[in-house]
């Protein structure tokens, strides 16, 4: 697989997020201390190192999600 290809099935319901997801990614896996390779292939990788990029932007997603609730529900 090359850089930007993926054999998730997962589809995003906005296409548009895709370049602020991978911005999230390597924002995540800087803040961890990971280095994701250049050419962006992760298959080199730890998979505790993935996991843990994959685990932390989860967490974020999910607080953004929840301020976002909050701020309309007040």
């Amino acid at each position: 697989m090359g850089a930007g290809q993926s054999r998730s099935s997962n589809q995003l319901v906005v296409p548009q997020a895709n370049a602020a997801l991978d911005q999230l990614k390597y924002e995540v896996a800087q803040e961890l201390g990971i280095v994701i390779p250049q050419d962006g292939y992760f298959g080199h990788m730890a998979t505790r190192d993935t996991g843990a990029i994959g685990g932390h932007i989860t967490r974020r997603l999910v607080q953004i999600a929840e301020q976002s609730l909050a701020g309309q529900f007040k």
